[in-house]
């Protein structure tokens, strides 16, 4: 069976794609960090690296490795400081997810409470799309998930933390630009930068049902999963995107937004909020207590309006 300590040699030189500098990350010397690889490839049956003069690659069964080889690592290390944490919770490790708005939008925020409130406990933070948070939850991967309310999950606790809507991403220079707001018609047969079924499913559906209540049918030229790619495709001029309102600080001058206007009922729909979730099962006493004091010291959870832009 292969040992953490092949795993860890394993993610470093996957990293790091250079044995030399793996090694000095690991304060050991090249020949044991090979004689570890190869240890770990003969357990596995696999070869996981590609070598050649001057690169390193990562094989087939090397990529399939390396997600899993970092949550057992990651478990190892949660596990094992776990179980010597005290049980008021002031002290110990938190595993927290967050898609890429809530690290502009909350992140920060959370973070600055953490370190204010609970020195003593330590973040392991993971970037990653709201299906996968409720997954790392369930699993137990995660202890806490700044996320979208992406559906119902049984057994996971969720409040709201920040208010968000979709606005309009245009490129600067667009004739919808106009300070005055859009119509979802006006955006009907212009390409549309669309999220993804799979990763962004839920800002996928709610842009759908935002153009079936008007009787609309958008024109979906491009997909990704992560709204950083969205707003990147809308600044290069390929076409429009709806996008959660939190993203609009971190987006480049080449981007404009307008506010979302229509029926009534709109902007009842039009809701794209960031939850803090946790596993309701979860017996991380240092996990509970951070939630408990983060709730605690948020003032708002509004969303942030479009700064001289908005009709």
């Amino acid at each position: 069976m292969f040992s953490l300590v092949q795993l860890e040699s394993f993610i470093a030189v996957a990293e790091e794609l250079h044995f030399g500098a793996a090694a000095e990350r690991l304060n050991m010397t090249q020949p044991p960090l090979s004689r570890q690889i190869q240890l770990l490839e003969r357990e596995l049956q696999a070869k996981l690296f590609t070598r050649t003069s001057r690169t390193v690659q990562l094989t087939t069964a090397g990529k399939v490795l390396l997600p899993n080889a970092r949550r057992i690592v990651d478990m190892s290390r949660k596990t094992s400081m776990e179980v010597s944490r005290v049980a008021t919770g002031d002290f110990g490790t938190v595993v927290v997810g967050y898609t890429a708005v809530a690290g502009q939008s909350v992140l920060p925020e959370f973070l600055a409470t953490a370190a204010r409130e609970l020195p003593g406990v330590s973040l392991v933070l993971r970037e990653a799309v709201s299906v996968e948070q409720l997954d790392g939850l369930s699993k137990g991967t995660l202890d806490l998930g700044l996320l979208r309310p992406f559906t119902n999950r049984a057994g996971v606790e969720t409040t709201l933390v920040k208010k968000d809507r979709l606005v309009v991403a245009l490129p600067k220079d667009h004739y919808l630009v106009t300070g005055k707001g859009v119509l979802i018609k006006e955006l009907e047969g212009l390409p549309l930068m669309m999220y993804s079924t799979s990763e962004g499913r839920y800002f996928h559906e709610l842009v759908l049902r935002l153009f079936d209540s008007v009787g609309a049918k958008p024109t979906i030229t491009q997909i990704a999963s992560q709204i950083p790619a969205l707003i990147s495709l809308v600044a290069v001029g390929l076409g429009v995107s709806l996008v959660p309102a939190g993203s609009m600080q971190y987006s480049p001058d080449s981007v404009a937004f307008e506010e979302l206007v229509g029926p009534s009922g709109l902007q009842e729909m039009n809701q794209s909020d960031i939850v803090l979730a946790m596993e309701e099962t979860n017996a991380n006493p240092a996990a509970r207590r951070l939630k408990e004091i983060y709730l605690e010291s948020i003032q708002t959870v509004e969303g942030p309006a479009i700064k001289g832009n908005r009709g």
